[in-house]
């Protein structure tokens, strides 16, 4: 009991990040399940078959909102979904001793690649109002779809700052678009893994607990998307999951000496916090320069 418990505090705390940012939810919730000790399909079987449910909820949270651009929806959810079931079925036929590693590298390098994304490059804004085309989008779903099942997480890690990268939707509406099509890959990644696995490789009371912790929060999280810093915060999650598939991969893959680990640990810990201190001058920065919209607020600083 303690052990879902804690599982669906995690599921709160994983769809409050997701639902403002649009990423995270899946890493942060396999990430725990992986040091709980399940096995890394299982784990990504039972976020995924969580996501079914807060995607929707929060799918529809957005929509409310006016978060939502319903033609992106389609054009990276549908492929995202094909690119999903494939994943997932590619991860359950993998040998625990190989999936493991093979998963903590993808985590190590999306946390990787969105720390990089929001500390150095932020959120770009030059080309607003001009339409994400299919051949944009289609490559992009299918990728991020195919990682997110693999890797236990990866859709929003990969689809958000790719979307927040050409700068023709504005944050909100790239997050919940990116959250609105996460039900439908999450559908498809669950198949894969219903086929491959059977229902007995799915854990369904963690993934009760999850759902329950992330639908409860769900609409919370979509309305804090039109006021959160995505700067910060993506500095701030990609942070968070390099450390910790790197004490994944360090203790107990490459098995480093512990006094090494430790040096490792100090350099990690610091060039994150470096980074949230750019992060944080930057958006102070643009919030400074950038002229507020008549009728709108401004992005409160996190």
């Amino acid at each position: 009991m303690r052990t879902l418990i804690l599982l669906a505090l995690a599921g709160l705390g994983a769809q409050l990040v997701d639902g403002s940012l649009g990423m995270a939810h899946g890493v942060i919730s396999t990430v725990l399940l992986l040091a709980l000790g399940t096995t890394p399909a299982a784990a990504s079987a039972i976020v995924h078959f969580a996501q079914i449910g807060t995607g929707l909820v929060s799918g529809a949270s957005h929509a409310r909102f006016g978060n939502v651009d319903w033609k992106v929806v389609i054009r990276i959810g549908v492929p995202g979904a094909v690119g999903a079931f494939v994943g997932a079925t590619v991860l359950s036929h993998l040998s625990t001793a190989l999936a493991e590693p093979v998963m903590a590298v993808i985590l190590l390098a999306l946390g990787l690649y969105v720390t990089w994304r929001f500390t150095v490059r932020g959120v770009p804004r030059g080309k607003a109002g001009r339409p994400l085309g299919k051949r944009f989008l289609v490559p992009v779903g299918l990728v991020a779809g195919f990682l997110g099942a693999t890797g236990g997480g990866g859709w929003g890690l990969i689809g958000t700052p790719a979307l927040l990268a050409g700068g023709r939707l504005e944050p909100r509406k790239v997050v919940g678009s990116v959250d609105a099509s996460k039900a439908l890959v999450a559908l498809a990644a669950s198949l894969g893994f219903l086929f491959s696995l059977g229902s007995h490789g799915v854990n369904w009371p963690r993934v009760l607990a999850f759902l329950v912790g992330g639908t409860v929060i769900a609409p919370v999280a979509a309305w804090l998307a039109r006021f959160v810093a995505p700067r910060i915060l993506g500095s701030t999650v990609g942070g968070l999951i390099v450390l910790l598939n790197a004490r994944t991969l360090l203790a107990d893959w490459i098995h480093v000496p512990g006094t090494v680990g430790a040096c490792v640990y100090v350099v990690l810990y610091g060039l994150w916090a470096a980074a949230l201190a750019h992060s944080v001058r930057a958006h102070r920065r643009e919030r400074d320069t950038r002229p507020e919209p008549a009728g709108e607020r401004q992005p409160v600083s996190a």
